[in-house]
């Protein structure tokens, strides 16, 4: 497992972060910003499959005539920005 992996979704928002104020920031040689786009990209993927495995993991009751029933969360298309 790499040590991006083992990074907590926190973790690797708040690298995240640092690595775009310092690309936005402007000020650091064109090796640099690319090593970091690189690991940003990776952080970035890492965050959406960790978002995912989440979401799938998320159940929503409703309640029927029954009682309660569990049902899989299904995020709406206006959740997705659609």
């Amino acid at each position: 497992m790499s040590e991006e992996q083992q990074l907590s979704f926190e973790e690797a928002m708040e690298r995240l972060e640092a690595i775009v104020g310092r690309l936005e920031n402007g000020d650091v040689p064109l090796e640099t910003a690319i090593e970091l786009f690189q690991e940003g990209m990776k952080l970035s993927q890492l965050c959406g499959s960790k978002l995912e495995q989440v979401e799938r993991k998320i159940e929503v009751l409703i309640e029927t005539e029954n009682g309660f029933q569990k049902k899989p969360f299904a995020p709406s298309n206006e959740d997705r920005g659609e």
